[in-house]
């Protein structure tokens, strides 16, 4: 058993954060999937712009979509739903045997709508039904408006990875959404057993914004708590999954045989190359939790990761580094509010890149 693998015996999915047609016609991602035990896939805008630029079995399609779709949009659609669809398909035995709990593949709604509820509920249902699929996700933002049409999309069935997460205050307006949704989903008679969602909690963002703020402080105080901030916050937001998830809030939900809605650790790629190449991976080991990894963090793991149970441990000493952070005057809400925004503007700015290209 490699370190991938006793990663998935402990009780964590991995996903991949990587999706192309180059991982699927060339077997890449079947073979992550035998021997790695990886059972999930995440796609983002940026993601599909580098696929579309460097894998060369978009080029035919491309070419006969620009002779037949004027719309640059759905000509992008029309490229990458293949993609989404067959790797689903790839995961479809890992979702089976998981029940459900597992296998599934994320696509995005288009970044623009991120502050438009209603538009997103429309654009989530539409992907949803063009890819027909019962083990896709569909991406939603965390801005306010995100969460709202994410309730929404609960009460209708549609299951949803919540994404741009960066503060636990953000992931427990998630998590109370959800529950909102469910709620109003199995009031009216609808099945809920089938209803799946995660919360993508971004956290290489987090420490790259926040050791900025505590290099300008300047104190050794202030020094050493560079590269800590974002696995403390997800710790404690591990923390409140568990007192709500396994708690009273979700209990009769739980009652129904509902699944809860496990966290995510996204952007888990290691900016500074001081750190750990593992450091979003190995503190946050634990059960009912997911980890996508891109490909050089899971080839980092594969190679020398040390599994172990972890996201549980130092939880006292996650909120004393909280504690300090805020008494330095580094509001972590704040933090989030602010990579939120930032990372709207860089999912769109992504996609209108990736538009340009299919043009």
């Amino acid at each position: 058993m490699n370190a991938t693998q006793q990663v998935t015996s402990l009780g964590q999915s991995l996903w991949l954060d990587n999706l192309s047609r180059s991982l699927i016609h060339d077997g890449i991602l079947a073979r992550l999937i035998a021997e790695d035990g990886i059972s999930g896939v995440t796609s983002n805008p940026s993601i599909f712009q580098n696929a579309l630029a460097s894998s060369p079995y978009y080029a035919d399609d491309l070419a006969k979509l620009r002779a037949s779709e004027p719309d640059a949009e759905r000509r992008y659609e029309a490229l990458v739903i293949p993609d989404i669809q067959a790797a689903c398909d790839l995961l479809l035995p890992t979702f089976a045997a998981s029940g459900g709990k597992d296998g599934y593949v994320s696509l995005e709604v288009a970044p623009r709508w991120a502050v438009d509820a209603a538009r997103t509920v429309e654009e989530a249902q539409r992907l949803s039904a063009a890819v027909n699929r019962r083990n896709l996700l569909v991406k939603v933002p965390g801005t306010p408006e995100g969460v709202s049409a994410f309730e929404t999309l609960t009460r209708l069935g549609v299951n949803v990875n919540v994404t741009l997460l960066f503060s636990i205050a953000q992931a427990e307006a998630v998590f109370n959404a959800y529950i909102r949704g469910l709620t109003a989903r199995a009031q009216t008679g609808a099945d809920v057993h089938a209803s799946r969602a995660v919360a993508s909690l971004f956290l290489s963002r987090v420490d790259t914004l926040v050791d900025a703020q505590l290099t300008a402080i300047g104190t050794p105080e202030a020094l050493s708590l560079r590269g800590k901030a974002a696995v403390a916050m997800a710790k404690l937001a591990y923390q409140r999954y568990l007192n709500i998830f396994h708690g009273e809030a979700f209990a009769a939900l739980a009652q129904l045989g509902t699944a809860p809605q496990f966290l995510l650790w996204a952007s888990t790629g290691v900016k500074n190359p001081d750190y750990s190449d593992l450091l979003y991976v190995e503190p946050l080991i634990g059960k009912e939790t997911i980890n996508t990894l891109p490909d050089k963090t899971l080839a980092a793991l594969r190679d020398h990761g040390k599994p172990a149970l972890r996201v549980a441990n130092d939880i006292a000493e996650a909120k004393a580094q909280l504690a300090v952070l805020a008494r330095l005057g580094i509001d972590m809400d704040a933090v989030g509010n602010s990579l939120q925004d930032d990372g709207v503007k860089l999912f769109e700015a992504a996609f209108q890149k990736l538009l340009s290209q299919t043009g």
